[in-house]
């Protein structure tokens, strides 16, 4: 596979993962995410969505996790740049919510680099404040 034709294909994949997630498709996540996953998000203990995960259905499991403790109607995020290399992708941008339990709104910005091998995702580092 050629660099450019590398670039496009992981992007295909990325962009499959964002619609997925906006959809809540979880079964789609899974077949997504590769069987083992090298994921990082900076730890919270207070916080029952962000934990640590090695599986595809445990990296897909993190949507129904985050809606559940927060109010869906009020979660927001925005792309602002989306960087493709070979197998590599970096997503910057904006995120917002509230916490259910609490009512507190939570809001920052945010870096995702994914990697992406043979049609699936086998990296998934999430950079925020997840204070």
């Amino acid at each position: 596979m050629t660099p450019t034709s590398t670039s496009d294909a992981t992007r295909a994949t990325v962009q499959k993962f964002l619609e997925l997630r906006l959809a809540g498709d979880t079964a789609g996540l899974t077949a997504l995410f590769a069987d083992e996953v090298d994921w990082v998000l900076a730890e919270n203990p207070g916080v029952p969505w962000i934990r640590p995960r090695s599986t595809a259905a445990e990296c897909a499991a993190q949507f129904d996790e985050l809606m559940e403790h927060t109010v869906p109607e009020e979660a927001r995020a925005s792309v602002d740049a989306f960087l493709v290399e070979g197998n590599d992708a970096v997503l910057t941008g904006h995120l917002s919510g509230t916490v259910r339990a609490t009512g507190k709104s939570f809001e920052g910005p945010f870096a995702l680099r994914l990697t992406v091998e043979d049609g699936r995702i086998t990296r998934h580092h999430l950079y925020e404040n997840s204070l």
